[in-house]
């Protein structure tokens, strides 16, 4: 594909799907548990759609909306109702979707320079499980995938049969869609926006938003035209199920329509799919337009005012955001931009070192350290948090969650460290102990034999005994070769198991290598 042309603009607009994780879903009282891996246990007459059975509006998903729309300064609709989306497809099976058309709860609002459209509310599909199944074989091949197409029928007496399954445990979940306005121009942007929106969601608890499980879906409509023309014919890319193929789905549309367009070709207005083993987008069909699906208002379901939920209620009840966290995290712990960031995007990492740094602060004016010292030792517990901590914690597969080393047992660990009571290795003997066990670090300290050597004559010991056990490299050192000193001071690291100050033990050597 060519490179992308300066003669030409793409105007990019997003679709964000996000489902919202209250207790039961949208109009009935089945569980909403993204967890469930059987089939079609979460699922009552109402989601399945039998004769005669009606929804009841789901007060907290309600909520949950218009606390994004107040997180993003939109405007609250004073009135709204639910409508019909009609479409046929098997994973939908009341024939059409419970959603909101001409009165969304939210109109307008703004994130990161991007206008919002609108955030409206509506109800999720069932899955399709598309299978592939060799009769000969054990163990047929299943292929999860929220594409939507037609049933293929198996061909009995033949090596291979086709199905699709559907499970409805899904269908009928609350499920927010936000609309951008046409502002974005670049992959960049789009894949910066559609971030930020995640941890808004899950800063204000109302979703979750997994990419890889399929609880937010980002959808991108995107034209490419001359830059000083009229926009381009509009393509809506779907099934984009991670950052790096919104990414990866823009760049290649933009460089597809430009290479058409320089052919001379014209463009379709048409639905296109994200195929991400081939990093390519592949047409799926004509792009429908409102009218296709014939929209008509609820009859099941009443209009309501959105005053009956205590909107100024709602809005003092939003927590902090990540973008004025960043900024109070960087002034108020003296963090650069970076490492403020690495922080604010997981919720739990950035409370975690919050209670940390709250309880180090109130170590430190117990022993009247100055102001220099503080910043130390809140940059330390970052550095042990984001690396130490993080690392272990990766490699055993633990979380915040269920983690073992409170931020109360961080801070002391560090505080340790700052008043020279461990050094760093034997601060990460300890940090392992702890997360695989719990517990106070002084006292693993003190169990494990880990202080610090401030005793010079254990230490002078130690070294003496290095230099016995190594006379080629004190020859080394001694015939000018500078990297044997290094050598020697690992030497009595390891004897004495970290404990020691590095630089008491190098003045020891030179002392009694002269």
């Amino acid at each position: 594909m060519p490179e992308t042309s300066s003669r030409y603009q793409p105007t990019i607009g997003l679709e964000i799907h996000a489902e919202l994780k209250t207790r039961t879903k949208m109009f009935c009282d089945s569980l909403n548990d993204p967890e469930e891996t059987r089939p079609n246990v979460n699922v009552c007459p109402v989601c399945l759609a039998h004769p005669g059975c009606l929804p009841t509006m789901n007060r907290e998903a309600v909520e949950d909306v218009i606390k994004v729309g107040l997180a993003l300064h939109g405007d609250i609709a004073p009135f709204t109702k639910f409508d019909r989306k009609n479409y046929f497809y098997p994973d939908l099976p009341k024939g059409y979707q419970i959603s909101q058309y001409d009165q969304p709860l939210v109109a307008g609002g703004n994130l990161q320079g991007i206008r919002i459209t609108r955030v409206h509310l509506e109800e999720d599909t069932g899955t399709l499980i598309h299978r592939i199944e060799n009769p000969a074989s054990a163990s047929p091949s299943r292929n999860a995938s929220d594409e939507r197409g037609k049933a293929t029928a198996g061909t009995r007496g033949s090596r291979i049969e086709e199905a699709t399954l559907v499970d409805f445990n899904r269908a009928g979940v609350p499920l927010m869609e936000l609309v951008t306005e046409p502002d974005i121009r670049d992959a960049e942007t789009a894949v910066r926006f559609a971030k930020e929106l995640q941890m808004i969601l899950r800063y204000l608890g109302v979703s979750d938003a997994n990419m890889e499980k399929g609880q937010m879906r980002v959808e991108v409509n995107i034209s490419v035209a001359p830059a000083d023309g009229p926009l381009g014919t509009k393509v809506e890319v779907k099934n984009i199920a991670s950052f790096k193929a919104v990414e990866g789905a823009i760049l290649y549309e933009t460089k597809r329509q430009i290479e058409a367009l320089e052919k001379g070709e014209k463009l379709v207005q048409e639905t296109r799919g994200w195929d991400d083993a081939k990093r390519v987008t592949v047409s799926q069909r004509s792009k429908e337009n409102a009218n296709d699906y014939r929209y008509f208002p609820e009859p099941d379901l009443p209009p309501f005012e959105t005053a009956v939920f205590d909107l100024p209620r709602l809005k003092a009840s939003l927590p902090e955001l990540p973008a004025a966290r960043r900024i109070r995290f960087a002034s108020e712990y003296g963090l650069a931009d970076a490492q403020a960031e690495l922080l604010v995007e997981d919720k739990r990492m950035a409370d975690y070192y919050e209670a940390a740094a709250s309880e180090l602060a109130e170590r430190e004016e117990e022993e009247h350290e100055d102001k220099a010292g503080r910043k130390k030792a809140k940059l330390l517990l970052f550095n042990y948090l984001t690396t130490d901590l993080r690392g272990i914690m990766l490699a055993r597969g633990a979380t915040f969650a269920g983690l073992k080393v409170t931020p109360e047992n961080l801070a002391e660990l560090v505080d340790m460290i700052a008043d020279g009571k461990i050094a760093s290795r034997q601060a990460k003997d300890i940090l392992g102990i702890m997360v695989a066990r719990g517990g106070d670090p002084e006292d693993i300290m003190r169990e494990e034999k880990l202080e610090t050597v401030s005793d010079s004559g254990e230490l002078d010991a130690a070294i003496q005994e290095v230099i016995a056990e190594n006379a080629k490299a004190v020859a080394d050192y001694k015939a000018g070769k500078e990297a044997s000193m290094q050598f020697l001071v690992g030497q009595a690291m390891r004897k004495l198991r970290g404990r020691g100050e590095p630089n008491a033990r190098r003045e020891l050597f030179i002392r009694h290598l002269k």
